[in-house]
């Protein structure tokens, strides 16, 4: 499998087979290990023509950095891009064998086919993951912008900026890498809240 550098800091590319590459900053190590409280969760970003993706481990107070970048978008053909799309996130998934996985939601687009290709680019993604039964989380643009910036109508710099932050990065992630890391983000924040509101009520049923 070839590796080839692409910035000082960033990017790295990988070929699994001839129409697949996927980029990805290797900001921290990968090989570290999360404490049993903490969950892997994969982030994804679908995309027509880039599919980010990020890889955090989470307890919901804490977030530790994996690995992000994005899967390039190639092909003649729609379906074989689509095809792209499930071969990289099946790769991912091989790779860092996320627990648990967090989607942005279709939100309604002004352009007809632009919405349905990113429906169908998500489909892909989410069928890749579901095939190696992790349980698949989504949410909307906004309720992750909220979670990761504070305001649902944050701009994509400012997102990438909180990811920076959040994860104790050196530089900006990739936008497409970013958005991914914040859905990750995301789910990491939306567990602990469940899991803290399923303790209070087994703690009021228990002393009934």
């Amino acid at each position: 499998m070839g590796i080839a550098h692409q910035q000082d800091y960033g990017y790295v590319q990988w070929w699994a087979m001839p129409t697949l590459l996927i980029e990805s900053p290797i900001l921290l190590s990968s090989f570290y290990l999360a404490p049993e409280s903490m969950i892997r969760i994969l982030g994804i970003d679908p995309g027509s023509r880039f599919t980010g993706f990020g890889v955090i481990e989470s307890d919901g107070r804490k977030a530790h950095y994996i690995t992000s970048g994005f899967i390039r978008v190639t092909g003649e053909t729609w379906a074989e891009r689509l095809g792209v799309i499930f071969k990289g996130v099946t790769e991912l998934v091989q790779i860092h064998r996320p627990d648990e996985m967090s989607i942005e939601k279709v939100f309604m687009h002004r352009n007809a086919d632009s919405a349905l290709k990113l429906g169908q680019a998500r489909g892909a993604a989410i069928c890749a993951v579901i095939t190696h039964d992790v349980p698949v989380h989504e949410y909307t643009p906004a309720e992750i912008k909220q979670s990761v910036v504070g305001k649902g109508n944050a701009a994509k710099e400012q997102v990438q900026h909180m990811v920076r932050v959040l994860l104790s990065l050196p530089g900006n992630p990739q936008a497409d890498a970013a958005d991914a890391l914040a859905a990750a983000l995301c789910h990491g924040n939306s567990r602990l809240v469940s899991n803290q509101l399923a303790a209070s009520l087994t703690a009021q049923l228990g002393k009934k």
